[in-house]
């Protein structure tokens, strides 16, 4: 991915760079995950796609609001940043790298790395899958 430097505090992102997939207006649910981390099936996200920006809003189960931005190449993958308030009331922050599967559907299954920057920092695998 491509950023180009137009000022001294400006960034933008190069319009050439444009992913194979889009994931604007798509909803994903989770479908597994390690046991340190708080996402369930009853958290749904919801993807919006500008560019190769994303940016999501999630919440249900242990999430009460979540939200994450990333940036995503060429091929689809995501590298994302995240933060959530969760049903004890903590903020939890982490990073994620999200590497997409197109299923014989045609919906989009994410195999997810993800670190907490919070917490315990431990790490942890997940799998969503777009409903």
């Amino acid at each position: 991915m491509k950023l180009v430097n137009t000022k001294k505090s400006e960034t933008k992102v190069d319009p050439i760079t444009m992913s194979t997939i889009n994931y604007n207006n798509r909803k994903f649910r989770a479908v597994q995950n390690t046991v340190n981390g708080e996402t369930s099936a009853e958290t749904v996200f919801n993807y919006h796609q500008e560019g190769n920006i994303l940016s999501a809003e999630y919440s249900g189960g242990k999430i009460i609001n979540g939200h994450l931005i990333g940036l995503v190449d060429e091929d689809g993958n995501i590298s994302m940043r995240y933060h959530q308030v969760n049903s004890a009331g903590e903020l939890m922050t982490g990073i994620c790298q999200s590497k997409p599967e197109i299923l014989d559907n045609g919906k989009i299954r994410l195999h997810e790395i993800w670190e907490w920057t919070s917490g315990d920092r431990s790490k942890g695998e997940s799998i969503i899958e777009e409903i």
